[in-house]
């Protein structure tokens, strides 16, 4: 079976309830939830710990998950909210679950076709994890980035060469990610979550959008809907 998982606690710093932020004319995690039913994932759950987040994800079609308190922590890591449910499944007799897309709530512009683009990577390259990426912007690049030291500016990397755009390395960053899809027995080897064979999956920025901070927020109501598109 392949799975998707939704992670979605009620606490959040940055942006108060941000998982039931409005954009577009519905809750946040409904965009996560419709790009996921429209893909090619078996079974769409909502963690949550939260009750209204659970009652409106099963509003728009997910299957809600209770998650137990000490996931739903600042610090809880998403391994554990993976693992849980995956036993929550597996104890409820369950289909054997071959792919797990977890699919963080905070990335709108995802579209089913980059989950079912991971998806085919995950079996075409036989990998543990899938990551989505993109794309770093060529004035981030290491040979680029300055710090302060004392009041003043020096090289991130001392002795960096001064490369110009075309020579500079194409370097990638996680997209949030919006897109991670694991093997779940490399869930339960113990191992660092991008240990083992990770395989890329390259998103446009457009899709890339990461809401983390109110300016995140308004900047995805200001492109909406277009970047939707």
């Amino acid at each position: 079976m392949k799975l998707g998982l939704i992670p979605a606690r009620g606490g959040s710093k940055g942006i108060a309830r941000k998982n039931l932020a409005e954009l577009g004319g519905v809750p946040l995690i409904a965009h996560t939830i419709r790009a996921a039913r429209a893909s090619t994932l078996e079974r769409v759950l909502v963690s949550s710990d939260d009750a209204e987040i659970l009652e409106i994800a099963a509003a728009h079609g997910a299957e809600p998950l209770r998650r137990p308190p000490e996931l739903a922590t600042d610090t809880a890591g998403a391994v554990g909210v993976m693992r849980h449910a995956l036993e929550s499944l597996a104890a409820g007799g369950a289909e054997a679950v071959a792919a797990l897309a977890y699919l963080q709530p905070t990335s709108p512009f995802r579209k089913a076709e980059d989950i079912d683009t991971g998806l085919r990577t995950f079996v075409e390259t036989q990998a543990d994890v899938v990551v989505s990426i993109v794309e770093v912007p060529h004035n981030f690049a290491p040979q680029s980035l300055m710090r302060l030291a004392d009041g003043l500016l020096e090289p991130l990397v001392r002795g960096a060469e001064r490369l110009s755009r075309q020579d500079k390395p194409r370097l990638f960053a996680r997209n949030g990610p919006a897109v991670l899809i694991v093997a779940p027995a490399h869930l339960q080897s113990g191992n660092n979550l991008y240990s083992g064979r990770v395989a890329p999956l390259v998103m446009p920025r457009e899709r890339s959008l990461d809401i983390d901070e109110p300016f995140d927020l308004e900047f995805a109501r200001r492109l909406w809907p277009a970047a939707a598109d």
